[in-house]
């Protein structure tokens, strides 16, 4: 006979994790909340699931069988791999957060290397100079 593992006072087998909805404190948009497998809660973007590839390696949630989600970090992904995003991503009323910093500066260096280009030129010298001394 086989051995029958109880996984709380009554349950047989191990029930999903709870989830749940809420909306979000900014804009009142809603948000759906997952348990990770660290049991803590991250709050996601309800019906987005984006290619993996598509998303930093950091920020790709992966559902897993008991409802649970993961960061995703293998690079590359699976081309075919979907994941979730944190709703902070997508709230238009959060700062979008700095996905590649080496990104970001070379962004800022191109932005100082325009700003020099748009620079008014100096004026060309006088044909001739005066004759000082």
């Amino acid at each position: 006979m086989p051995t029958l593992v109880l996984w709380g006072a009554s349950e047989r087998i191990p029930r999903r994790l709870g989830r749940g909805r809420s909306r979000c404190p900014h804009r009142g948009l809603p948000q759906d909340r997952v348990a990770t497998l660290g049991h803590e809660w991250v709050l996601l973007e309800p019906g987005l699931r984006p290619l993996a590839h598509e998303v930093p390696a950091g920020h790709r949630w992966i559902e897993l069988s008991d409802g649970r989600v993961t960061v995703y970090g293998v690079c590359p992904p699976d081309q075919s791999q979907r994941c979730r995003i944190e709703h902070r991503l997508a709230c238009p009323a959060r700062p979008l957060p700095d996905l590649w910093p080496w990104l970001t500066d070379l962004r800022d260096e191109k932005a100082r290397q325009a700003e020099g280009q748009s620079a008014p030129e100096p004026p060309a010298p006088p044909e001739e100079w005066p004759d000082t001394g």
